[in-house]
């Protein structure tokens, strides 16, 4: 998996799930340096629920259909 972060994500977590910018920002450079997904980073950091996860994916996956 790549490290590309979309829009659509990014206005995600930003005005659903209610992350700061700076937090959003932080995710996207670990996600980078560590080669992980940024939604599986932001998890493994506590910045997002199990539930919040599951959304953030499902909300994903709708866009690809």
């Amino acid at each position: 998996m790549n490290n590309f972060v979309s829009r659509e994500m990014i206005f995600y977590l930003f005005k659903e799930v209610g992350l700061e910018e700076s937090s959003i920002e932080l995710g996207i450079k670990l996600s980078i340096k560590n080669n992980s997904p940024l939604p599986i980073l932001l998890w493994s950091y506590g910045m997002l629920t199990i539930e919040e996860l599951d959304k953030l994916y499902s909300f994903l996956f709708q866009k690809m259909e």
